[in-house]
């Protein structure tokens, strides 16, 4: 592999470690916030529906310059903007103010994903760009345990406005870095074959050609639904390790780290060696070995959620091995979306994907978590003759049983998310021949 593909692959691991790391900084220390602004479970989630909606909704015109300027300069400010509004949670005095904040640094890593795929999908063929969309991805689980491990300890000892100051600051270096990066040629790692058959196509629109594709809406599905669990586990696991297990922030940012976090890196190494491997026998093979990693960690979410209080060690082991399980769907759908959509129309199928996986899986997963505790928080006081206006009113341990019957939601979610990947499969092999007709095999 040449020199230039590996710094670039490594520089955007860096760029999108930070991108997680920065946007998960709010489940991390979610109890002293809450606590602070005296707020409920719902209304938590709505600062990370904030986020994600309007990440979604500027992704998609980001993701069409992205196809069309200069990939390394929009990445540039995307990361330069999300980084000051990071910095600048930290002086937000009202849950309105960092509700606002948070919409813009939405704005700035909604380039991100677009701009970055693309760019790895013209340094890596097709026959290793599994395994490099993994590494790039690899940023989720390094960022989310970076961010759950350094947060909570910066909160620990100098609040949780530190926490967002001092995580502004890598980005910073990141923008900068990322303008010394050699803008490739679109569609420079496809076949010389492929390039003949294409160069020539008629132009028509472009959000059509990718929304007309079959397998398009079998991922977008599937990244709703994966979406909505990984946010819902981001938002509140913690915030549960605390509640239910009695921990203290430290401990069950350590926990959330490695369960929820670490164990992702396996799961995308793994999973995008495994995707290539299926991948150059079978056209459907990258989706094959997602949905089966799905299937596997139903059981292991559902039994280390359901561990009862104190058993953090169980619930770890469980979870960690069901979330790495789950991690396998970036190694295995990102590259899929890519073998289906046309070159030129990468980045704006990436945003398109985004944008509805966002809108409706990441917006709807906080919030709807976040409605279903205080839900279940009720209940649970129903049921022994108590009764309160208000949700805030509640003693802390049925908001602990509330949210931990919550958490359950996901295993059963999964089971869809299995059922939408393996219906995928046969959709895709026409699909890539269709959009790719001179490189079917590579």
């Amino acid at each position: 592999m040449n020199r230039a593909a590996w710094v670039a692959l490594s520089l955007l691991l860096f760029i999108n470690t930070m991108n997680f790391f920065d946007r998960q900084i709010l489940g991390a220390v979610a109890e002293p916030v809450r606590k602070e602004f005296n707020l409920d479970d719902s209304q938590m989630g709505m600062l990370g529906t904030a986020f994600t909606l309007l990440y979604a909704v500027v992704g998609v015109p980001l993701g069409r310059m992205a196809d069309h300027m200069s990939r390394t300069r929009l990445l540039s400010v995307g990361v330069f903007i999300w980084s000051i509004l990071t910095a600048a949670s930290g002086w937000a005095q009202s849950f309105w103010q960092l509700f606002a904040v948070r919409l813009g640094v939405g704005v700035g890593e909604a380039t991100c994903a677009p701009a970055a795929t693309s760019l790895i999908s013209d340094y890596y063929p097709a026959r290793s760009r599994g395994m490099a969309m993994s590494i790039f991805m690899l940023g989720l689980p390094i960022g989310i345990g970076l961010s759950f491990l350094v947060s909570t300890t910066i909160e620990k000892e100098y609040g949780w406005r530190t926490a967002f100051f001092v995580a502004g600051l890598p980005g910073l270096l990141c923008a900068f870095l990322v303008l010394l990066l050699r803008e490739p040629k679109r569609g420079q790692a496809e076949s010389t074959a492929h390039h003949e058959a294409t160069r020539d196509q008629p132009t028509g629109n472009p959000y059509f050609e990718v929304l007309s594709t079959p397998t398009v809406w079998w991922l977008i599905l599937s990244g709703a639904i994966h979406n909505f669990n990984m946010y819902a586990l981001g938002g509140f696991l913690a915030a549960m390790l605390i509640r239910y297990h009695g921990l203290d922030g430290r401990e069950a940012g350590l926990i959330a780290m490695s369960a929820y976090g670490l164990s992702g890196i396996p799961g995308l190494l793994i999973g995008g060696w495994g995707a290539d491997r299926l991948r150059r026998s079978r056209l459907d093979g990258r989706l094959l070995v997602g949905g089966t990693a799905i299937l596997l960690a139903i059981p292991l979410t559902y039994f280390g959620l359901h561990q009862p209080a104190g058993e953090t060690t169980k619930l770890a082991l469980l979870l960690g091995a069901g979330c790495g399980l789950m991690y396998v769907y970036y190694a295995s759908v990102y590259p899929t979306l890519h073998d289906v959509v046309a070159t030129k129309n990468r980045a704006t199928g990436m945003a398109l994907y985004f944008f509805a996986m966002y809108v409706l899986g990441a917006s709807l997963g906080p919030y709807v978590m976040g409605l279903a505790s205080d839900h279940y928080a009720l209940e649970a006081a129903r049921a022994v003759g108590v009764t309160v206006a208000s949700v805030k009113e509640l003693a802390p341990n049925f908001r602990a049983e509330g949210l931990r019957q919550a958490m359950l939601m996901v295993p059963f979610l999964n089971v869809a998310l299995a059922a939408v990947l393996f219906a995928g499969c046969f959709t895709v092999g026409a699909d890539h021949r269709r959009t790719h007709p001179a490189s079917s095999s590579t």
